[in-house]
């Protein structure tokens, strides 16, 4: 097994995706402990973004699978801060309705997609879901975009 030097697995093999998931909960773990109200604020939202088990569970098993999606990962708080939800020509807020066949979104009543470009790396897709009640906005995945 090939390692960056931050320690993320560089190959596509099963061991390599393993690795990268153990250390996106690393990671998480770490952030956590950084960030004790598990929060942070996003300026295009104009809300405050939580951060959850579902967040580390999703991103984990999404961003694993691919090593620029890892890296992604270690951005965390500068893409919650910064990334930016589209918004139509009367400048309102783009929202998704939930996938109703995917057991984690159930309790979301919309969904962002937002991005984030960050430089020298690329575009960074943040996936926000607001819960149905509260209106709490959750982190629920970030993968990176592929270029191309």
């Amino acid at each position: 097994m090939e390692l960056d030097p931050t320690g993320i697995a560089t190959g596509a093999t099963k061991e390599d995706k393993k690795q990268r998931k153990q250390f996106i909960v690393d990671f998480y773990g770490k952030w956590i402990v950084e960030n004790p109200t598990k929060r942070l604020y996003n300026n295009s939202l104009e809300a405050f973004i939580e951060v959850r088990f579902l967040s580390l569970e999703e991103t984990a098993g999404h961003a694993s699978l691919k090593y620029k999606s890892t890296v992604a990962v270690t951005f965390l708080s500068e893409i919650i801060k910064n990334a930016i939800v589209p918004r139509d020509k009367m400048r309102n807020i783009v929202s998704e309705k939930p996938r109703l066949h995917v057991k984690n979104q159930s309790r979301f009543s919309k969904m962002f997609i937002m991005e984030y470009e960050k430089a020298n790396f690329g575009k960074i897709k943040l996936t926000v879901g607001e819960l149905r009640g509260s209106g709490q906005k959750i982190q629920y995945c970030i993968t990176a975009i592929e270029n191309g």
